[in-house]
């Protein structure tokens, strides 16, 4: 996984994805099937402004492969959306629901737009034009969104109530992510930074490091970043860095987290409160045990792997370390986490979710973090166990794992 860095996404899943395949022993006909999604479905969505003007978006669902089951996956509005991130994305949560032994292939969706610019009744609309536009193609057993970067459970109602009208049954299985009071589940909201910390929690055991003397950096205050925040503040550790799209903040001796989550706007804003702040590049590089890139893609890159003073990893958001940061930060004896593993929290309690949705009969929160804590643990060990064994980076040995459930069922369906 050496030689030239690339920053496109989707060809950086593609080889990570071909090595595991070829070192599973598949051939050419399964790399091709797997290396891009069955189907990629564009739209545009005309949209009524609230100045009576319309508005015509552009819009995006992926379905990666279904051979194991429905595909499954989040709906991100968001100005850089673009073909390529969403088909990497959705190969991503394949590769998700694999580690996790989940009956899903991976979808995903994104419609290109600033939801920090829009009205309220400008973005229900946009949320029922995108599925009216995509109905066709989804549904509790063909693919089930779920909600992403700047959606909510406000976005998956709406798109849950259009869902009802034009089948004309109520299907709250058709989408995951709802509010507890249309079908949603106990534990989704926190699903993701809850994954990340029980992971944090099994990488810190494998580097002998105790929670109450941990040293965290958290890049992104989003949903994942600020619960993954107040999670590692409650246990003890010191969370000394946090970040979000307008600058950083570092106080060697633990930020008040408490006060920042009080503080906090809907997108994760709360930088823009202080005087004394640092650059993004600062806080990757600050000393610390443990670094959590929370945010965007291609954070940590050769630029800048060789001056990471974390001895962990874990990927909270999708794709922050390329691959030849990943081989860096590796060979320096840097634990990484990497995403697919790391962040399944989200698609676990989605299915958890829709699971509830289909027997109508609910479960309590702790029965959810019990689950939860059960497989991603039991992901981490089959992840780390492929990393020991086969003497191969983390992020090949999760590729190795999350694909080999996909590529069986696509053999045994006679599909290669």
């Amino acid at each position: 996984m050496s030689g030239t860095e690339s920053k496109d996404v989707l060809l950086s899943t593609q080889i990570v994805i071909e090595e595991a395949l070829r070192k599973l022993g598949y051939g050419d006909e399964m790399v091709e099937l797997l290396k891009e999604p069955i189907r990629l479905l564009t739209v545009r969505i005309p949209v009524r402004m609230d100045d009576g003007k319309t508005k015509v978006f552009h819009g995006y669902r992926a379905q990666h492969n279904d051979a194991v089951g429905p595909t499954k996956g989040g709906v991100r509005f968001h100005p850089d959306v673009n073909e390529a991130e969403v088909k990497a994305l959705s190969i991503w949560m394949s590769l998700k629901c694999g580690i996790a032994d989940l009956p899903y292939g991976g979808g995903k969706g994104g419609i290109i737009c600033d939801p920090r610019k829009m009205s309220f009744r400008e973005l229900e609309r946009l949320s029922r034009g995108y599925v009216r536009a995509i109905s066709q193609l989804v549904g509790p057993t063909k693919d089930i969104p779920a909600p992403d970067v700047m959606t909510n459970s406000q976005v998956m109602a709406w798109m849950m109530d259009e869902y009802s009208r034009i089948r004309e049954f109520d299907s709250p299985g058709f989408i995951t992510g709802k509010p507890i009071v249309l079908g949603g589940s106990q534990g989704r909201e926190t699903a993701t930074a809850r994954g990340v910390a029980i992971m944090i929690d099994e990488a810190m055991r494998k580097k002998g490091i105790a929670i109450e003397d941990a040293r965290v950096v958290i890049q992104g205050f989003g949903n994942a970043g600020s619960y993954l925040a107040k999670f590692m503040h409650e246990a003890g550790a010191k969370v000394i860095g946090i970040s979000d799209v307008n600058g950083a903040l570092y106080n060697e001796k633990g930020l008040d987290i408490e006060y920042l989550l009080d503080r906090r706007d809907s997108f994760g804003t709360v930088t823009n409160l202080f005087r004394e702040t640092i650059s993004n590049d600062e806080l990757l590089t600050l000393d610390c045990d443990v670094l959590v890139p929370a945010a965007i893609e291609n954070q940590i890159t050769s630029d800048n792997a060789d001056r990471i003073k974390a001895k962990i990893i874990v990927e909270a958001a999708n794709g922050p370390t390329t691959l030849e940061a990943t081989r860096i930060v590796t060979e320096r004896g840097i634990l990484l986490v990497p995403d697919v593993l790391a962040s399944s929290g989200g698609v676990i309690v989605s299915y958890f979710e829709w699971v509830q949705n289909n027997q109508g009969y609910y479960w309590s929160e702790a029965e959810v973090d019990e689950k939860l804590r059960r497989m991603m643990i039991r992901g981490f060990n089959q992840v780390y166990e492929q990393h020991q064994t086969r003497k191969v980076d983390m992020r090949l040995a999760a590729y190795m794992v999350g694909v080999r459930k996909m590529a069986e069922a696509s053999r045994l369906r006679g599909w290669v």
